[in-house]
């Protein structure tokens, strides 16, 4: 079994693999947005995201997980005409509906009869698998029987990396979606991979380790009582998956932490006593409701919060904003109180959505602070403004030059991605060494050096990458 690529190879944006079970029948892993600079290579970029390749043998697609870059160009792919199974985890199943009509809505269409009709069909062709379940694929899929299974990947909720067996050689490919980072809020840790003849492994952040997450609450809040003493509002841009979801519960337990130590020694702390929340995008809003009803997901730490009587996800100094015009109206109240508050919006990589409305109209204020918590793609706004904001430079945000007053942290252990040992670890877990390694969803400079890591430690496993 080899592999044809057709996004997220040499970028980070567009996942898009395919698996070639014989000469005649394929499995499509991942179909994602480009975003940014990135491009497939033969037509399809952030503004074109029509399916150019082949899909004549393509028999399922399966979803690691519902991150926009993994699964926006899925209407896409339904309109070039394929109509077969979509496999992926239970919760992927519940949470792709939402993501697939804010893709259309962003890049196709916010015609209601239309988008009604593509999720009425997604809705159709989707196939919830378990966790750790192996699931036999239909015999008329490829000359030989073929098998797969979903691992947990500790990414977003619902998130995971997929084994592929062909039933009687036992030869097994793995990919391994987007691997997350150990003790990460909510989430499990992801299950130690068991073997794999072939990993298609990410490399996101294959060149680096990341800070502690251990402490990254208390690096948060720091950061928030430093951006407070400028009087002004603290911008978060965040996906509306998982980070945002992983913001809300420890800005949740930094408030409850600060209330218990006011009960305890009879102050006040004026920063968190009336710190503002504002979470403002509706679809953010959704999963986070869809978070809640899915408490079974949740790790331990999160079942001991809910035991206490909390709310990490909904507590009483949170602000969900819905309608455009109730965000109008704060934009336009931030712009001139300057009230202190803290602003989670999407996009995350500001490429649009809300969040693009508070940066144009709040970079140029000095009393702005911009908190990034996760990694910005080459090419989009977010990189623009972590580079040249500091500088006091400028970035366009809709076609309109928008310069650049505003303090820019980055604040590090709050990648949704696992750092460079994680990864190795990751490999390293197995009952009998990994054959063969390629590296993926990467910029150059990662895949390099998560490639001679790799050689190093374990010999030369990993494959051209032509």
């Amino acid at each position: 079994m080899d592999v044809i690529h057709h996004g997220a190879f040499e970028g980070v944006t567009g996942s898009c693999h395919e698996l070639l079970l014989d000469s005649d029948h394929s499995l499509l892993i991942d179909c994602g947005f480009f975003q940014g600079a990135e491009t497939s290579g033969s037509g399809a970029d952030a503004s074109t995201q029509e399916i150019d390749f082949d899909i004549s043998k393509v028999q399922a697609l399966v979803v690691t997980h519902c991150h926009i870059d993994h699964v926006g160009r899925i209407p896409w792919l339904l309109i070039a005409g394929f109509n077969g199974p979509i496999y992926c985890t239970k919760a992927t199943a519940l949470l792709l509906p939402l993501v697939i009509e804010d893709a259309l809505k962003v890049g196709l269409t916010r015609n209601a009869e239309i988008i009604d009709a593509v999720i009425a069909r997604l809705r159709r062709q989707l196939n919830p698998v378990a966790y750790d379940q192996w699931l036999e694929l239909p015999t008329e899929f490829a000359a030989e029987p073929f098998k797969l299974r979903f691992r947990q990947a500790g990414h977003i909720l619902g998130s995971s990396y997929v084994e592929i067996e062909n039933v009687k050689t036992h030869y097994r490919v793995v990919f391994s979606g987007d691997l997350g980072c150990k003790n990460t809020p909510l989430l499990p840790d992801p299950t130690p991979l068991e073997r794999a003849d072939f990993l298609l492994l990410e490399s996101t952040y294959g060149d680096k380790n990341h800070e502690s997450r251990a402490d990254r609450a208390q690096r948060l809040k720091a950061v928030v009582e430093r951006c407070v003493e400028n009087k002004g509002t603290i911008l978060i841009p965040a996906f509306s998956i998982g980070r945002t979801q992983e913001l809300l519960y420890e800005l949740e337990d930094i408030i409850h932490n600060a209330r218990a130590e006011e009960a305890k020694t009879g102050t006040k702390n004026p920063v968190w006593h009336k710190m503002t929340v504002i979470l403002d995008s509706p679809l953010a809003a959704q999963f986070t409701k869809q978070y809640r009803a899915m408490k079974d997901l949740w790790d331990e730490d999160a079942h001991k919060r809910l035991d206490e009587n909390r709310h990490p996800l909904n507590f009483d100094r949170l602000l969900t904003v819905d309608e455009h015009s109730e965000h109008e109206r704060i934009v336009n109240y931030l712009q001139s109180s300057g009230d202190p508050c803290i602003v989670i919006a999407a996009s995350g990589m500001c490429t649009g959505g809300r969040m693009l409305n508070y940066l144009k109209a709040l970079l140029p204020d000095p009393r702005t602070d911009v908190l990034f918590v996760g990694y910005q793609a080459a090419g989009t706004p977010g990189r623009d403004i972590q580079t040249y904001g500091p500088k006091g430079g400028y970035v366009e945000l809709d076609h309109e030059r928008v310069w650049i007053k505003a303090g820019i942290y980055t604040l590090g252990g709050y990648s949704a991605h696992a750092d460079q040992q994680e990864l190795l670890d990751f490999i390293d877990a197995t009952e009998e060494p990994v054959k063969r390694v390629r590296l993926i969803h990467g910029e150059a400079d990662a895949r390099a050096a998560l490639a001679a890591k790799i050689r190093e430690r374990y010999g030369d496993i990993v494959t051209p990458t032509e």
